[in-house]
């Protein structure tokens, strides 16, 4: 595996400490170590130095879990969040015209998008880009529109949508800023970026933060942020924050402990007690993270960003 090196995404220079050294603990696709470094400025972490574009594409093996996230698979994992994703997906909707456009950037198999098209208004417009073209195959067997292809490379017209997603995508992106920046461009006035990230503002960051986090998916997670830094990029990009809060995931406390027993040699019975497809552990966990949560401390960062201005004729989002 190729390694380059890599700057903090926000000040744009490496003055960074040291905070984590870890492998690839989930799909072991590479057997070399990586350094998870934290900006002395604004807290931004990130891996330093960070696989080659080549060899990152050789981190996401076919058994990717974004690739092929359905009911045989999952189970009672997959209906639950199933339920709970379709909430949160017509909450960000709110206010959203008849007619409006929806990206979904990192779209992954399109569980998201097909959501949105079985519970959303009939009239909207659904698309997603993911340049993995296994992830592009499993969306299009879900009958979705996906672009197919890197979000910066794509020609998408500007001032065009209404809302964009980034639903667990901005970590995996080699240069945020000029993503985001790409997203202003392409946004209505007065439309939103709605991004869902892990959060190293968490106790299980904290917990784990030095070796087993499951929020660093080591290599595949290049950036993480906290409230503080997230909305101060996006901000640089030209985007205003509406709403910057916590949510409950069990979904790292699991993996954390899923790695910390598979680093220390536990059994494998009990190492597969801590994975997506075990409900018990993701419902015990969910309970922990859950009044987190409601002091600001939960798992995942849920931010609405928004640009500028407005169109003459778009409903008001809420």
């Amino acid at each position: 595996m190729r390694l380059e090196p890599a700057l903090c995404a926000h000040c744009g220079v490496d003055d960074s400490t040291p905070i984590a050294v870890g492998y690839d603990f989930e799909y072991q696709t590479t057997d070399v170590e990586f350094l998870a470094v934290s900006c002395r400025k604004c807290g931004l972490v990130y891996l330093n130095p960070r696989p080659d574009p080549v060899s990152l594409a050789a981190a996401y093996p076919d058994s990717y879990h974004a690739f092929q996230f359905d009911e045989a698979s999952f189970g009672l994992v997959h209906r639950v969040r199933q339920w709970l994703e379709s909430r949160r997906l017509l909450k960000w909707c709110r206010g959203l015209g008849a007619n409006a456009r929806i990206l979904d950037v990192g779209c992954g198999d399109g569980f998201h998008l097909d959501l949105l098209r079985r519970h959303g208004a009939a009239g909207w417009t659904l698309e997603g880009i993911d340049a993995d073209s296994r992830a592009s195959r499993g969306a299009q067997r879900r009958g979705v529109t996906v672009h197919g292809g890197r979000f910066e490379e794509l020609a998408l017209e500007p001032d065009s949508y209404d809302l964009v997603l980034m639903l667990m995508t901005i970590e995996h992106l080699p240069d945020p800023l000029a993503s985001l920046a790409r997203v202003t461009r392409i946004l209505r006035p007065g439309g939103r970026l709605v991004i869902v990230t892990d959060n190293t503002g968490s106790p299980d960051f904290r917990l784990f933060g030095n070796r087993h986090w499951g929020g660093f998916h080591f290599p595949r997670h290049l950036y993480l942020f906290n409230q503080r830094n997230l909305s101060a990029l996006c901000a640089r990009a030209g985007l205003g924050t509406v709403a910057s809060v916590t949510a409950v995931s069990p979904v790292n406390w699991t993996y954390s402990m899923r790695n910390w027993i598979q680093d220390w040699g536990g059994p494998t019975w009990l190492r597969n007690c801590f994975s997506l497809r075990s409900p018990l552990a993701l419902a015990v966990f969910t309970l922990i993270d859950n009044p987190l949560s409601w002091i600001g401390r939960g798992a995942i960062l849920q931010c609405v960003f928004e640009k500028p201005g407005a169109h003459p004729g778009a409903d008001r989002h809420e």
